[in-house]
């Protein structure tokens, strides 16, 4: 699996519709959702994932009128439960040894521990492999057969994932494979040979310690890890335990990664609830990287800290203080295609 900064083909997104997950609320998040969308397209193409021809004409009229590039829109009525694109839809692997040949992983997706619906999302890799293949008739497809979320890992495309213990072991997942079958699996699927196991994830988030709230890889050898200063905060001891480990762990080629520290926004509640707020739930896109925003001071930290890390890229913050309510940001709603 390439890293999210190698060159892109497309991204892919599941238009948001389902209310439920953002219980009244759903309307607000449309100005960022579509802003997010509108500057992907500025370097490459965007498919998007909507229910029907109803909403397809919605979509491309709202998009429209924001100036966005819509001959880099491509819709596809694949009906789903829900947005979370990088969960259910598919990794896309390269053969390292011949560039032009791809394939798709067909996961299962149970939604995080069957908490919600999924009967739909969990159709979503076959649908998008079909209509690929139609045009690449080479595309390959593998079905592991066990359940795995895009977001409970990350890859610097080297032989390194990470991911956490949290998640991958959680019995709600493959209660029938141990940590050393999750390896294999990752191992087969993933094309890595080196895993970087963290410990548990932030506060509010329902997928029970996804990675990309907490860790990323942004070169072969770099990872950026979120941090909380104030030691009274329930993410702290979580954070510093990720640090540490961290710290101590060693990449694929034997050397000890440099690590990046990235602050935490202000807390984020809605209705008496803490959100899963994060500034590591950023998106590499081909020129771009667009990271969530809080509406704090630490926003500006983070943006300076992320211009650091990808001087070649222009780095672009967008309101996700009401799409943090569904319990994800910019990375749970897009799946990279690699070129």
């Amino acid at each position: 699996m390439p890293a999210e900064w190698a060159h892109h083909k497309a991204t892919w997104l599941s238009y948001p519709h389902n209310e439920e997950s953002w219980p009244g609320k759903i309307e607000t998040i449309f100005p960022s959702y579509h802003l997010f969308v509108k500057t992907l397209a500025e370097d490459e193409e965007v498919h998007i994932n909507v229910e029907d021809q109803s909403m397809q004409d919605h979509v491309s009229e709202a998009l429209a009128k924001l100036g966005t590039d819509m001959g880099r829109i491509r819709f596809h009525q694949f009906a789903t439960n829900d947005a979370w694109c990088r969960d259910h839809g598919p990794a896309f692997l390269k053969n390292r040894h011949h560039p032009d040949e791809r394939a798709i992983v067909n996961w299962n997706h149970n939604a995080w521990g069957g908490k919600y619906p999924y009967e739909l999302d969990t159709k979503i890799p076959l649908r998008i492999h079909q209509c690929l293949a139609a045009g690449e008739p080479g595309l390959r497809l593998f079905e592991p057969g066990i359940v795995m979320e895009g977001g409970s890992i990350d890859v610097n495309g080297e032989g390194d994932l990470l991911t956490t213990t949290s998640c991958l072991l959680n019995p709600n997942r493959n209660p029938h494979l141990s940590q050393p079958q999750i390896e294999d699996y990752l191992r087969d699927y993933y094309g890595v040979e080196n895993i970087i196991w963290l410990c548990d994830g932030i506060m509010g988030d329902d997928t029970d310690g996804h990675v990309d709230d907490l860790s990323r890889f942004i070169s072969p050898d770099t990872i950026i890890t979120a941090v909380e200063e104030d030691v009274w905060d329930e993410n702290y001891a979580v954070l510093q335990a990720n640090l540490k480990a961290l710290n101590t762990c060693r990449l694929a080629n034997g050397k000890q990664p440099t690590i990046v520290e990235l602050p935490m926004p202000d807390m984020v509640f809605y209705e008496n609830q803490r959100l899963p707020a994060s500034y590591a739930n950023f998106y590499i896109a081909n020129k771009k990287v667009v990271f969530p925003t809080y509406r704090c001071l630490a926003d500006n930290e983070a943006a300076y800290i992320l211009e650091a890390c990808f001087p070649d890229r222009e780095i672009v913050g967008i309101d996700s203080t009401d799409i943090i309510w569904g319990l994800g940001s910019f990375h749970c709603l897009s799946q990279q295609e690699p070129l």
